[in-house]
C-alpha cells in the first residue's frame, strides 16, 4: 500500500506542475519564499507545508505558520515591515507549528477542540464566517468550510479572484478521517458552497495548504472533481482501497477513494466504523 500511495501522489504532482516558478526572494533549510504576484508570497517549507503572506497598503496578513520554521517571525520581517495579522486556516500542527513566534493568532472557534494538538500561550482571537479582513486595498473574506476540521476556513479575495484554502479542499488528496471526524455530507456542503463562491463572486484560483506538491492553484474543475468523488463515496460507488501512508498511522478501517482520471483522492472513515 505504501507503494500505491507514492505512485498516486507522484501522478498528482506530475499532472499539476506548470510553468517555471518565479525566483525565490529567500531560502534556507526550512523554507523558501517566492512571489506569487505583487504583494503576495508563498512560503514553502522543507516538509511540504505552506504559508501565504499578503500585503496591503496598511497591513500584512500571514496565513498559517507551517510546521517548524526557525525564526519565522524574522523571515516574515525580511519581506514586509507592515503591521502583521497572523491567521490559521485550521488548527493542525503542520499549519500552526510556528504560532509561538507570534503574540497573537486568529482562528475559527470551532477548532478550539484541537488546541490540545498544538497548545498556544499567546492571545487567541476568533474569526467568524462572513467577516472581512481589510489590509488596505486588499480585502479578504472569511468563509467557514468544515470537513477536514470543524473550524476550517478559507480566505477569498473577490477582487483578484484568489482564495487561500489550507487543507479544507486538500492538495490533490483531502483527509476526512482526522478527529473529530465530520460526516462526509458536511464536506460535500462545503464544496457546494465553494462552487457558489467561484461562480457568483469570481473566485478563480484556490491556493492549497501543501503547495509544494502542486506548484499552482487549483481551479473550478478540481472542485467539481472532488465534489463528484465525495458524492460517489456517499453513494457507495467510489473506487476505494485501504489507506496507507509512509509516516502517518491511520485506523485500520480508513479507506481512500480514488478518481484516477482527475487525479484526486479522499481519505475517509466508513460510516459505522
Amino acid at each position: 500500500m505504501k507503494r500505491i500511495f507514492l505512485i498516486l501522489l507522484s501522478n498528482i504532482i506530475c499532472s499539476s506542475v506548470s510553468a517555471q516558478p518565479a525566483a525565490s526572494v529567500f531560502a534556507n533549510e526550512d523554507v523558501t519564499v517566492t512571489p506569487l504576484s505583487a504583494g503576495r508570497w508563498v512560503l514553502e517549507t522543507a516538509d511540504m507545508t505552506t504559508m501565504y503572506l499578503l500585503e496591503g497598503e496598511r497591513e500584512a496578513l500571514l496565513i498559517d505558520t507551517g510546521t517548524e520554521t526557525k525564526a519565522l517571525d524574522s523571515i516574515v520581517r525580511l519581506i514586509t515591515a507592515k503591521p502583521l495579522r497572523v491567521v490559521a486556516t485550521h488548527w493542525h500542527p503542520d499549519h500552526v507549528g510556528g504560532a509561538e513566534f507570534f503574540p497573537e493568532m486568529w482562528m475559527h472557534p470551532a477548532d478550539t477542540v484541537l488546541l490540545h494538538r498544538k497548545p498556544y500561550d499567546g492571545r487567541l482571537r476568533y474569526l467568524h464566517d462572513g467577516e472581512a479582513i481589510d489590509l488596505g486595498g486588499v480585502r479578504l473574506h472569511v468563509s467557514l468550510m468544515p470537513g477536514h476540521t470543524p473550524g476550517s476556513v478559507v480566505f477569498s479575495d473577490y477582487e483578484s479572484g484568489d482564495c487561500y484554502t489550507g487543507d479544507a479542499f486538500g492538495s490533490g488528496q483531502v483527509w476526512l478521517q482526522c478527529e473529530p471526524v465530520s460526516p462526509i455530507e458536511t464536506y460535500v456542503e462545503s464544496y457546494r458552497r465553494m462552487l457558489r463562491l467561484m461562480e457568483e463572486l469570481g473566485i478563480e484560483r484556490l491556493y492549497c495548504g501543501h503547495y509544494p506538491y502542486v506548484k499552482r492553484p487549483y481551479d473550478r474543475n478540481y472542485v467539481v472533481a472532488m465534489l463528484r468523488l465525495a458524492e460517489a463515496v456517499i453513494s457507495g460507488t467510489a473506487e476505494t482501497v485501504p489507506f496507507a501512508h509512509p509516516t502517518y498511522v491511520a485506523p485500520p478501517e480508513t479507506r481512500m477513494a480514488i478518481d484516477s482520471v482527475n487525479h484526486v483522492m479522499i481519505v475517509f472513515t466508513p460510516v459505522g466504523s
